[in-house]
């Protein structure tokens, strides 16, 4: 584990991917009055563990790899997914503005969070350094 692993941790996995998820719920709605655009967005836990398990080392043959049963290791980009709408419109769009907004608030309050957590990561490890 590096220097660099210790103090950011997970955190620019969970930052690129809160971006991603940010910028397809933006373009979700951008599109709300488009005949037949169909809504995208990720599952945020399941690209977060594609996305970091290429971190983790397997200690003997026989333990299986982050990839599950393939032993592979992850790697490669996020699986953009189609949103199922709960009540389809007749032109084919299946953006749902409300739900868009409320998946757009929670995943924003998100990002914040975890921008404020990297933040304190690093005015404590330059604390650290400066010996505070």
């Amino acid at each position: 584990m590096s220097f660099t692993d210790g103090v950011f941790g997970i955190s620019p996995q969970v930052m690129a991917l809160r971006s991603q998820r940010l910028e397809l719920i933006a373009g979700n709605l951008a599109n709300q009055d488009t005949p037949g655009y169909k809504a995208r967005d990720i599952d945020f836990v399941a690209a977060l563990q594609h996305s970091t398990a290429g971190a983790l080392q397997r200690t003997h043959p026989r333990h299986l790899g982050a990839g599950g049963l393939s032993g592979e290791a992850g790697g490669g980009d996020v699986e953009v997914l189609y949103r199922v709408p709960t009540q389809p419109s007749m032109d084919g769009n299946t953006v749902e503005a409300q739900r868009e907004h409320a998946e757009f608030m929670d995943n924003a309050i998100r990002y914040e969070a975890s921008l404020n957590l990297l933040d304190s990561r690093i005015k404590s490890t330059q604390r650290a350094i400066r010996g505070e």
